[in-house]
């Protein structure tokens, strides 16, 4: 049995010794070849983990994952104000000096990565379900039935620099029909009404608040005439009726006419169509007499509207900390 194995065996060896040498070189080439091959595959899936890794790495240290999205307005000084809102939160840093005519190109620092999205203002409201986050204007937020002090997640102080304003075409401030409709809006009567109507989220800013009349004014000499204003439906036009009944009680009459957009009713006063306007702040007015070649000034500065940001998709502050 042992004998015949080990003549088995012989005869292998004696086979493989007969074979001729090319053949023997030709597998020890073929199997090179393949090893490198598939070295150099391992080689070329090790460094493309190790790209991939790295551009992984490098997205995360640039905040390029997506973050969450923020609707802001698009007009110049409202969308700085948002921004500024957001700032004093401490979710974003903006450039020094930015200040009011501050936009997202003046961000900073963004450790969320927030996405901006620009709204128009009054359209805020209609995509605060597609978005996470939107700031809103408080007349805004209110027409669409959210309260500024129990539904923002966020919101301005009432000492932000804009206050509302009642506004005319520039040399009509000292008009006597201009200061009666300004004594009216200026009135306790108006103040209370703020107070009581909107419970924080309109906050008067009077200092000085008067009976509802101007002594200045000659309001016999008025009686039987007619005043109008531009108004936002919703603080304004409702704050306008109070200034309404005040100045009728001196046989004045208020025409209040309802605008929805931050335009017209600024046109319509240039134009001479109507006398006044109360929809804006001070910054924005001032913005938009610089672009569209228009002469209009404040009469009075009535109330301010605090700012506040709202949650859509997300029902907290946590996407933005």
């Amino acid at each position: 049995m042992i004998s015949h194995l080990l003549r088995s065996r012989a005869n292998r060896c004696s086979q493989r010794m007969r074979r001729p040498l090319f053949e023997i070189r030709l597998d020890v080439l073929t199997e090179i070849r393949e090893r490198k091959f598939f070295m150099k595959r391992s080689l070329l899936k090790a460094l493309a983990s190790a790209a991939a890794l790295c551009v992984l790495l490098v997205l995360a240290a640039c905040g390029g994952a997506k973050g969450p999205t923020v609707a802001i307005p698009n007009d110049t000084t409202n969308e700085a104000r948002a921004l500024l809102l957001l700032e004093a939160q401490g979710f974003i840093r903006l450039r020094e000096g930015a200040g009011i005519a501050a936009t997202p190109k003046d961000v900073e620092s963004n450790p969320k990565n927030i996405q901006f999205k620009e709204v128009e203002a009054a359209q805020l409201p209609n995509v605060l379900r597609d978005v996470d986050y939107a700031v809103i204007n408080s007349n805004y937020a209110i027409a669409a039935g959210l309260d500024p002090v129990a539904d923002s997640l966020a919101i301005e102080g009432s000492a932000s620099a804009y206050a509302n304003i009642l506004a005319v075409k520039q040399g009509r401030e000292s008009d006597p029909l201009i200061r009666a409709l300004a004594a009216a809006l200026c009135s306790r009567q108006a103040a209370e009404f703020i107070a009581a109507q909107y419970g924080g989220a309109v906050v008067s800013v009077v200092d000085e608040l008067t009976d509802g009349y101007d002594p200045a004014v000659d309001y016999a000499a008025l009686a039987g005439q007619t005043v109008s204003a531009a108004a936002s439906p919703t603080p304004h036009a409702q704050i306008l009726e109070v200034a309404k009944e005040l100045l009728a009680a001196k046989d004045i009459t208020l025409e209040i006419v309802e605008f929805t957009d931050y335009i017209q009713p600024n046109n319509v006063v240039e134009s001479g169509e109507l006398d006044a306007n109360y929809f804006q702040h001070v910054p924005y007015l001032e913005d938009f007499n610089t672009e569209n070649g228009t002469h209009l000034v404040s009469a009075a500065a009535v109330h301010v509207e605090p700012m506040g940001l709202y949650g859509g998709k997300q029902g907290d502050l946590g996407a933005l900390q």
